[in-house]
């Protein structure tokens, strides 16, 4: 089985040239940059062969440093680019989006600030028009519209969608998750609709092995299937280390039999992403 991590950010000290953006209040996770010789130790020890690296929110629309680890490690990373959807250039660059070297697609988050309003207000209406037409996978994170991007997948069926994180707020932490998790499930008859069953220990104020994620996972398995339930971490923001969000899965979620674990833990979002998997 290999395990393929759906969403790590990395990124690197600011600079003069290149400052951190504030346009979003976005604030680095750490006050050290995760950097991705770091990134590789932290895989190794917890048995995780890949990372699909998305670039974060506080580095702007900038996809250098991510595409960088990728170029000097292809058989470990490949990336999720940022886009900016207010900029009328951005849409010369959908054609040939995916003919960026390790670029698998894009990854958008309207959790905040501005963004949370660009699913309502028109801001984001292009896009996923274009990204279908290019056959883009597009990741969303989206805790306050999920039924949005429900209507969205809907409206252009052949558009590669995955909900980031269940679409669950941070805000629900430490409370029951299960309204949240009823309106991700709700949208499980879509089939160009996946999720990330993503940094789901930030969620919860329980230690290890988290049992009331046990039962979530279930359920969402059982709406969408394996094939479309990708595991995650969201590293930099976890609160416990990152074997234990491996193990939790595979070795603690009794119920996800090792077919199952197959595709949660990796073949599934290599299939759907289109980054195969070695032979």
């Amino acid at each position: 089985m290999m395990i393929i991590d759906s969403q790590v950010h990395i990124w690197a000290p600011p600079t003069p040239e290149k400052p951190y953006s504030t346009e979003n209040a976005a604030k680095p996770h750490r006050s050290v940059p995760l950097g991705h010789q770091e990134l590789l130790r932290e895989m190794d020890g917890a048995g995780v062969a890949r990372c699909v690296l998305v670039p974060p929110t506080w580095e702007a629309d900038r996809n250098d440093t991510s595409l960088e680890a990728a170029r000097l490690h292809p058989d470990r990373f490949a990336v999720m680019g940022k886009i900016k959807l207010t900029a009328p250039e951005s849409r010369a660059l959908m054609a040939t989006w995916k003919s960026q070297p390790h670029m698998l697609g894009i990854r958008l988050v309207f959790n905040s600030g501005r963004s949370k309003e660009w699913l309502v207000d028109g801001t984001a209406d292009w896009f996923w028009a274009v990204a279908e037409r290019y056959d883009v996978p597009v990741m969303a994170f989206a805790p306050h519209a999920v039924a949005k991007l429900g209507a969205i997948a809907e409206r252009h069926p052949g558009l590669r969608l995955i909900i980031d994180h269940l679409g669950l707020s941070s805000a629900l932490r430490g409370k029951t998750l299960e309204p949240g998790v009823d309106e991700v499930i709700k949208l499980a008859r879509l089939p160009n609709l996946a999720v990330k069953v993503s940094a789901l220990p930030c969620y919860v104020e329980e230690p290890y092995p988290f049992p009331t994620l046990h039962p979530i996972v279930r359920r969402v398995v059982d709406a969408f299937g394996p094939r479309r339930c990708f595991w995650g971490t969201d590293l930099s923001h976890l609160t416990c280390p990152y074997k234990q969000c491996v193990t939790l899965f595979t070795e603690e979620m009794k119920s996800l039999s090792s077919a199952e674990l197959e595709w949660i833990m990796g073949r599934g979002l290599a299939e759907w992403l289109d980054w195969p998997l070695p032979k």
